[in-house]
């Protein structure tokens, strides 16, 4: 018998199982509403889209050089000073095939096989089924809600043995929330008392509501951070990230990068350049997020859903549906079946406490929203 990798047994990102079984609903007839997977329901502006259409017949796109194009690293490296006040060299800026190509040249970069990264639980799937993949062994955090569902030096105190890397997310998915700019400091000093590494995941950044998001780099220059042009640049498809790198690991990440993605996409490189002159687009986007949030803050308790983190960002509502099933994949399931909404399971992120939560997404549009939160209170109330 032909060897099989132990590292390809991850479990499934149910996410997109649900998406599967949602678009095979669809392509029977039936209406789904879309609050399963985390992307916007617009697209790329049309700023973007002509660029890229303009290239297309006007530009040989070969290979770039693996650490992205110098025009689009010293656009995001300006982003950093508009957003955040932050002086940063573009030699530092790291463009990557998705945020996902970004956690894959960190964790090569930066660690070790048999390395142990904390995070905190629940949190996004494909962190701990990289790292897996990788060798590394992930670390659970069990944040409760008192915590924000976040990480804390007293959590990672109660850890046994080294910790060689802690991974926070700000905004986080699936739940939504931040962390404050005095408990990021703190989290940054217990990680540098300790000759830990920081990896900041700030995909969801510029997509928050009662106050905007602070990067890990107005603290330390040693933390990696990863983003994207996924979430509030409206770009999933085009499969764009970054990195911003520290000094030490710059060239074993280039190096990394040349071989194992040659070099990010070039059309969507180029393209992107466009997307730093569309921040109208965007705070429209994120003003409608705003307004879908509302909804269903105010509807879900009345369908009888009362408990959820707090949504200070990102477009997810992280809901314990604990009083209505132990088993959030048949809760799913269910909901898709009888009346057409589509969500994620919470066992997607949390596999010792899913099972009584369900993600719900509202990046979509308000009357989707709406008409959902309809549904589900009329399906829970009945």
């Amino acid at each position: 018998m032909l060897k099989v990798s132990r590292r390809g047994a991850v479990p499934p990102f149910y996410a997109m199982e649900v998406l599967k079984a949602a678009n095979e609903r669809a392509a029977g007839g039936a209406d789904v509403l879309h609050l399963e997977v985390g992307e916007p329901s617009t697209g790329a502006p049309h700023a973007v889209v002509s660029a890229a259409a303009a290239l297309l017949g006007t530009t040989h796109l070969g290979y770039t050089e693996a650490l992205g194009i110098p025009p689009l690293r010293a656009a995001i490296a300006r982003h950093y000073k508009t957003l955040y006040g932050i002086e940063l060299d573009p030699a530092r800026v790291v463009v990557t095939a998705g945020s996902s190509g970004g956690f894959v040249l960190s964790f090569l970069a930066a660690f070790e096989a048999g390395d142990r990264i904390a995070l905190a639980a629940p949190g996004y799937p494909a962190y701990t089924n990289i790292l897996t993949a990788l060798g590394l062994e992930p670390v659970m955090l069990p944040s409760e809600a008192e915590h924000r569902f976040q990480p804390t030096p007293e959590l990672l105190d109660r850890v046994q043995g080294r910790i060689d890397g802690l991974l926070v997310a700000s905004p986080a998915n699936p739940t939504g929330t931040m962390i404050d700019d005095r408990s990021l400091k703190r989290l940054v000093d217990y990680c540098r008392e300790r000759g830990t590494r920081f990896i900041s995941d700030e995909i969801y950044h510029g997509i928050t509501y009662d106050r905007p998001a602070q990067s890990v780099l107005a603290y330390t220059n040693d933390a990696i951070v990863i983003n994207s042009f996924s979430k509030y640049f409206c770009m999933t498809g085009w499969r764009l990230g970054w990195m911003v790198v520290p000094s030490d690991l710059l060239r074993s990440t280039e190096c990394l990068a040349q071989n194992v993605f040659i070099s990010p996409t070039a059309l969507s490189q180029h393209a992107a350049l466009a997307a730093f002159d569309c921040r109208p687009d965007f705070e429209a986007n994120v003003a409608r997020y705003a307004k879908n949030r509302e909804i269903l803050l105010r509807e879900m308790p009345r369908a009888g859903i009362c408990r959820f983190a707090p949504p200070d960002g990102a477009f997810y509502l992280y809901g314990d549906v604990g009083d209505y099933t132990d088993d959030s994949i048949e809760f799913c399931r269910r909901m898709l079946t009888e009346i057409g909404v589509a969500a994620t399971p919470g066992i997607d992120f949390d596999k010792e406490r899913g099972h009584r939560f369900v993600r719900f997404c509202f990046a979509g549009t308000t009357a989707v929203t709406s008409e959902a939160a309809r549904r589900i209170a009329a399906w829970l109330n009945r």
